[in-house]
């Protein structure tokens, strides 16, 4: 690895427990495992010096190796409900230093439950990132159809209130664009995320996708959601 120019390690957190999906990571989506989605995205960018699953499932991490991750070992820590991704992919990014003997300038997190995300979508995320000098980027897609600007909350019975009174009575189109981060593509230079065990580290930036490479696949409304939008491209 010393004679790398990048050093560039992608890390895709798969822990096996899912409440809203059982089994989620694995499961077919299109004729493949969701995971294999990203790891083939990984491999077909050619960013990567090292693509590691980080699972604390056996069966995850054999799927992983057969679509051409690595996973040679299993994760040690953050595998519940509760921890903040960005921990898992810390503890990951410290076991393959120790596993490996190696040390990496850059690490990418790239979530399995982004399965739309493709090879572009990461070579583009990848160049923005370098040749802005960066130090932590987070993926982001811009609202669309939906507008966020007149989002209002309901109580018990129905009445309203707006979380933004004074753009509730502006048009759409006079109001600035909002934008909602992604787990598809998420970068940061490896030294300062290891101090600060987040990619929302001092100075992020967001760096916008499509909407459809950003879906995130949480519960069954969102597989569906995916499983058209897929289905509706491929026609």
């Amino acid at each position: 690895m010393d004679n790398l120019v990048n050093k560039r390690i992608a890390i895709i957190p798969a822990r096996g427990g899912s409440k809203r999906i059982p089994r989620k990571n694995i499961i077919n989506f299109l004729g493949k495992p969701m995971i294999a989605w990203t790891i083939e995205a990984a491999r077909e960018s050619g960013c990567f010096d090292r693509i590691l699953v980080s699972t604390d499932d056996p069966e995850t991490a054999e799927t992983a190796q057969e679509f051409g991750a690595e996973a040679p070992f299993l994760r040690e820590n953050n595998a519940d409900d509760h921890s903040p991704v960005s921990e898992a992919t810390w503890h990951a990014l410290n076991q393959a230093m120790s596993y490996w003997g190696e040390s990496y300038n850059i690490v990418v997190q790239l979530m399995a439950n982004c399965p739309l995300r493709d090879s572009e979508d990461i070579k583009n995320c990848v160049k923005a990132f370098d040749t802005q000098k960066r130090t932590f980027q987070i993926s982001c897609f811009r609202f669309g159809w939906m507008n966020p600007w007149w989002a209002t909350k309901l109580d018990g019975e129905g009445r309203p209130t707006q979380l933004f009174p004074e753009a509730a009575v502006q048009r759409s189109q006079d109001l600035p664009d909002l934008f909602c981060p992604t787990g598809a593509v998420w970068i940061a230079q490896a030294k300062q995320f290891l101090e600060s065990k987040t990619f929302y580290g001092e100075d992020n930036r967001f760096e916008p996708l499509s909407w459809k490479s950003a879906i995130d696949i949480d519960d069954q409304d969102d597989l569906e959601f995916a499983l058209a939008v897929a289905q509706h491209h491929e026609t």
